[in-house]
């Protein structure tokens, strides 16, 4: 049946990816992609508070309601989907939202529930949002990635510490384990372990967005918030994608698409006008 994705209330879950691309390069600081509680992470499974310390909820201000995901690059700035963010249009593709705009958003980090107590959790109104000028929706969202500075700076602690981001020029092995998380759909449920679909997508998809998914659909980004971060497992967490499409909750042979975060490392640095990376950003 032609299934849309429900916006439902429950607790971040996390959900994994296998993933083909090539050698990784990346930034490495002794604050990002750090997790110091170190819990258990089980995919398709509700997550335990500190798993991803980096998660962004990007809220609607007048009904609090979760519009997208996002991940916290540094203290001061959160990276999210420009689809997000456009002027007030309602949309179906994702989920049933309106886009936001500086004054109607909010930015919870260190949340667990959208609904429950969250003991960890602040929240920040936005200063600005920043959209890729070369974003296109028209072309399976090409360059969907937007920038959102915090009203004011946030403290690292256990629960809230950014994600590092894979460098210019980075890609991945195949067979890389990578991971979603977000508030999203779960009704298709479990742990996706999705092939990279690159060679079927080069034909039709720009090659800054990264495609995954498997075979026979029914998991993956849609499960997710668009915005939110795919990430990868080293020593430290590196984001290599942004959640930007899937097909009816990732159809069979749709494989779900994510903004290239190596693609745009330039343009990150260039507008937020502060070191990803440094020590001090702690």
């Amino acid at each position: 049946g032609n299934k849309r994705c429900q916006k439902k209330t429950t607790n971040i879950y996390v959900d994994l990816i296998s993933h083909i691309e090539y050698p990784l390069l990346l930034f490495f600081s002794s604050v990002c992609g750090r997790v110091p509680l170190n819990p258990k992470i089980v995919g398709g499974q509700n997550a335990v508070r500190g798993s991803w310390p980096w998660q962004a909820s990007i809220n609607y201000v007048p009904n609090e309601g979760l519009v997208c995901g996002g991940s916290l690059i540094n203290k001061d700035w959160v990276l999210s989907a420009a689809q997000c963010f456009q002027d007030g249009i309602k949309t179906d593709f994702y989920f049933d939202f309106y886009r936001l705009n500086a004054s109607t958003t909010v930015i919870y980090l260190g949340r667990q529930w959208q609904i429950g107590t969250n003991p960890h959790q602040i929240s920040r109104t936005v200063a600005q949002i920043i959209i890729h000028p070369k974003y296109n929706p028209d072309n399976f969202f090409e360059n969907d990635i937007a920038l959102v500075q915090l009203s004011s700076s946030v403290t690292f602690n256990d629960y809230i510490r950014p994600v590092c981001l894979a460098a210019a020029g980075s890609t991945f092995d195949a067979g890389t384990e990578s991971w979603i998380t977000g508030w999203g759909k779960l009704n298709y449920g479990g742990e996706s372990n999705l092939t990279n679909n690159q060679n079927t997508c080069a034909r039709i998809i720009p090659d800054n967005i990264l495609c995954a998914g498997p075979a026979e659909g029914g998991k993956g980004s849609c499960q997710g918030d668009g915005g939110g971060p795919l990430v990868i497992n080293g020593s430290q967490w590196i984001q290599s994608g942004i959640s930007i499409f899937g097909v009816n909750c990732t159809a069979p042979k749709y494989p779900g698409g994510y903004t290239r975060v190596s693609h745009y490392q330039d343009w990150i640095s260039s507008q937020i006008k502060s070191d990803l990376f440094s020590h001090n950003n702690q």
